[in-house]
């Protein structure tokens, strides 16, 4: 009887926080006895569901999960907006497919798809889902791809609102409900995933030689589905469970070649070895690595050796290898003219030489010294010591624990009767010799080339990392909104698309203002977007949308970096006329 009583009164109600898609109809509350239960949050108040009950015996009590499966109504107290989850565990509810004409704004902001649609075509993406996914799904895809460009957001309960003012990807440009696209988001399998990656890289010469510039970043989720999320080593530690994901870019051609995402405690260093071996199933052999400091090993080297990929790879200031060889060469470059980079404002030296004990080979490092990046390392060092001997004078005659950097740069003294502690006396010799290197940095290559060769090939990499940078900031990846592994790995997949795509865009306006004497600050991705956005299409009294008024000189400079002119959209818009004609 005790044990009994206790697991009833220890019994755990979980009540995940989940940032998912709430869907635009209303349908009966469930009446389940003793399964629905309700929970106000402000004004709002949300209908929960007992999915499950799980008994530890270890413990002796009940572990009972709820999850959110709608809000109630404000008009109707019996009803409410349902979301993702009850459609998991209500499919058998009817629910509306798409939306009625009506729902279409008057006028239609048609100058972003435009340009989408011309990136689209050529690059063969339209057809390559489409021929993995069907027309509809690709034209789906392709609409929630585009709308995380556009609104730089992925929270699925918005997009009809982008939707009902933008022309559309879908066959006749059909708005479908946001039920229908979360349905669509738990429909696709990773086979069908896999297929488009497939088809994406089996078009490549394969024998051309490339540079891959790998990297990884980790995102936030608090859905308690997903068995991908776990708490790690978060890049920017929000408290939150993480799933990380990484993503291959081919410097030559301008875009991403592949993805992967994997559980969030798996570390960067131990991942890249399979991020290797997808890439030769790809059939790719001719190609090196361009890779960042975090995947520095002496066991990736080797593994890459052993598959006789070449590789240039940033290496951590703090490795001891690195630090004797700036020493011993310190002196011999810096002031050198020849040795002078001026691209990089650096100057740089290269040393061949073994990078760990029982190396087979010798490798090239390539020792750069930057004056800039010296006086600004210099600053901040000597600003974080100074902050650190006034939080030392702020704990003198208190018994407290420093952490390992306090302890690093100064010998810490203590009252041996009483373990206060008394004052911390500056490690000399080692602030010395931070100082010393302060400005340096070091790539190594496993092929033979200059200094100069090296750090531009590292540099191209900073596209990369602007991918990176797009992927989280400005398509609004950072964090996933869904409750089911389903949804997620179809998120994941439709940002990967988005990002082939926004990279096609900043490539191309790149491009476009190396052309032009004085760079105009319209030529970035998101102030594009904002001038092609006005282009507009207003629907008249006929039932038939017109272009609103003629392309702007600025617009007219966008749109010349996709090959688009001025009759170009007036064919584009004539075409969308045509589509939506008579219809709203």
């Amino acid at each position: 009887m005790q044990v009994f009583l206790h697991t009833i009164f220890s019994r755990k109600y979980n009540y995940k926080k989940e940032e998912i898609m709430y869907l635009n109809y209303v349908v009966d509350i469930p009446k389940i006895k003793g399964k629905i239960t309700f929970r106000n949050k402000g004004k709002a108040r949300y209908v929960y569901y007992e999915c499950d009950r799980i008994y530890d015996p270890s413990k002796q009590y009940t572990t009972v999960k709820r999850v959110t499966i709608g809000k109630i109504s404000d008009d109707d107290e019996t009803k409410m907006r349902p979301n993702e989850n009850f459609r998991k565990y209500f499919p058998e509810v009817d629910v509306p497919e798409s939306l009625a004409d009506s729902e279409r704004s008057s006028c239609l902001k048609a100058g972003t798809y435009m340009v989408i649609n011309q990136v689209v075509k050529n690059t063969g993406l339209n057809q390559k889902l489409e021929d993995v996914f069907g027309a509809k799904a690709a034209g789906m895809i392709l609409d929630f791809a585009a709308y995380s460009i556009i609104t730089e957001s992925n929270a699925a309960q918005y997009y009809p609102d982008y939707a009902f003012n933008h022309p559309l990807f879908t066959e006749d440009m059909k708005i479908y409900s946001d039920s229908t696209l979360s349905e669509f988001f738990r429909s696709i399998n990773e086979n069908q995933r896999q297929g488009f990656l497939d088809k994406w890289n089996e078009e490549r010469n394969h024998r051309e030689r490339i540079y891959v510039s790998y990297d990884s970043t980790n995102k936030n989720c608090e859905a308690g589905n997903i068995s991908m999320v776990e708490y790690g080593a978060a890049k920017v530690d929000a408290g939150l469970p993480i799933f990380n994901y990484a993503a291959g870019y081919d410097l030559n051609n301008s875009e991403p070649l592949m993805y992967e995402k994997y559980p969030g405690s798996i570390n960067d260093v131990s991942q890249v070895q399979f991020m290797i071996e997808k890439v030769k199933g790809y059939g790719y052999r001719n190609i090196g690595f361009i890779l960042d400091r975090g995947y520095f090993s002496k066991e990736n080297l080797r593994y890459m050796d052993n598959n006789g990929f070449s590789f240039i790879i940033m290496v951590k200031g703090c490795k001891e290898f690195i630090r004797d060889l700036i020493r011993k060469h310190k002196g011999s470059f810096e002031s050198d003219w020849g040795h002078q980079i001026s691209e990089f404002g650096v100057y740089g030296k290269t040393v061949q030489t073994f990078v760990y004990a029982a190396d087979t080979k010798k490798r090239y490092v390539h020792v750069y010294y930057n004056a800039a990046k010296a006086a600004g390392e210099r600053s901040r060092l000597e600003e974080n010591i100074r902050e650190m001997q006034n939080y030392l004078a702020r704990f003198q005659d208190t018994e407290h624990e420093f952490g390992p950097m306090f302890h690093k740069y100064f010998h810490m003294h203590y009252n041996k009767e009483t373990g206060h502690f008394v004052y911390g006396e500056p490690n000399l010799l080692v602030i010395r010799e931070e100082l010393d290197l302060c400005g340096y940095f070091a790539i190594i290559s496993s092929e033979k080339m200059e200094a100069k060769e090296a750090i531009g090939l590292y540099k191209n990499r900073d596209a990369s990392e602007k991918v990176f940078r797009a992927d989280k900031s400005y398509l609004g990846n950072n964090c996933l909104r869904v409750a089911s592994e389903e949804s997620a790995s179809t998120k994941i997949f439709i940002g990967f698309i988005a990002l082939i795509i926004r990279c096609k865009i900043y490539q191309a306006l790149k491009n476009k203002a190396k052309e032009l004497v004085k760079k105009p600050n319209y030529l970035t991705v998101p102030a594009a977007i904002r001038e092609l956005e006005k282009i507009e299409m207003n629907r008249q009294l006929d039932k038939v949308y017109r272009l609103d008024h003629a392309v702007t000189n600025t617009q007219k400079v966008i749109l010349d970096a996709f090959d688009i002119d001025a009759a170009h959209v007036t064919y584009k818009a004539n075409c969308i006329s045509e589509v939506l004609k008579g219809r709203g």
